[in-house]
């Protein structure tokens, strides 16, 4: 069977559920994992989301920011949603999909959004900063911890972090860039190979392609500057890496009427 899995920051469920609508009819994908739904719990949109045509659905979400959900046509027998840093700050919601999912079940989705981190790239002048790194500490003992289990599983997200030479559209110019820096790479790189993660759109597409998923608001003519950042990612336990077919970014939805600045990720698997 093929298993379809996306990862979306949508910057907003309820302003965006029609776009939401419009990639799943385009798309079709089995999951969709959702970053930044800015959306208490007793105002996610169930209902609607559920007439899409995915009736299993988990979130947790804050009014005004981050909030994380997970969109699935299969159901799942598990949810588990981690606190991080000492808050609940609705960064992080996890699945195990079902017996009715097949050869599918049995397999952890984990849906994080990592902080951004404002704009001054020191821990020290920056809580924000501070915020992230420490954030990034507990994924990477989390993930020491998940690798003991040896269960199949896949990792998706914002992760607020490009972490190769061409995941930016200027390596040099970016150094300094909250996103960029080496101490953020190094240490995404370093927890996700600690807990065996592979990078799955780098597995199949590597370096030096030129990837993005994000464009700034800032750039007016966002397509034609082209001046982008992979930070959406889709990562696989080793296990799963020699099944994943394909990989691609829905870039056109970044061009829809008031977008969100992330566009969707999405890799398939053949089980």
């Amino acid at each position: 069977m093929k298993l379809s899995v996306t990862t979306w920051n949508i910057n907003s469920v309820r302003l965006r559920s029609d776009q939401v609508r419009q990639f799943l009819e385009n798309e079709r994908p089995d999951i969709l994992c959702l970053q930044e739904t800015k959306c208490p719990d007793d105002k996610f949109p169930f209902k609607e989301l559920k007439s899409f045509g995915y009736p299993f659905i988990t979130n947790v979400g804050q009014k005004g920011y981050n909030g994380v959900a997970i969109l699935s046509k299969y159901p799942f027998s598990s949810t588990q949603v981690m606190s991080m840093c000492e808050r609940m700050d609705a960064r992080h919601i996890a699945i195990t999909l079902a017996p009715e999912a097949k050869q599918a079940a049995g397999i952890t989705i984990h849906n994080f959004y990592v902080p951004a981190g404002g704009d001054i790239p020191d821990a020290v002048l920056n809580p924000k900063f501070a915020h992230k790194l420490q954030f990034l500490a507990e994924m990477r003992a989390w993930g020491e911890r998940n690798r003991k289990l040896g269960a199949p599983g896949i990792l998706v997200g914002d992760l607020n972090i490009a972490p190769l030479e061409h995941d930016v559209w200027s390596h040099k110019k970016l150094l300094d860039v909250v996103s960029h820096t080496p101490l953020e790479t190094e240490t995404l790189e370093t927890l996700r190979q600690e807990a065996g993660w592979v990078d799955g759109m780098r597995h199949l597409r590597p370096e030096p392609e030129k990837i993005y998923s994000w464009w700034s608001y800032r750039s007016p003519d966002w397509a034609a500057a082209d001046k982008g950042r992979r930070l959406d990612h889709i990562w696989l336990t080793e296990d799963l890496a020699p099944v994943l077919k394909s990989m691609h970014v829905t870039k056109e939805t970044r061009g829809w009427e008031r977008p969100s600045d992330h566009a969707p990720v999405t890799a398939i698997l053949e089980l």
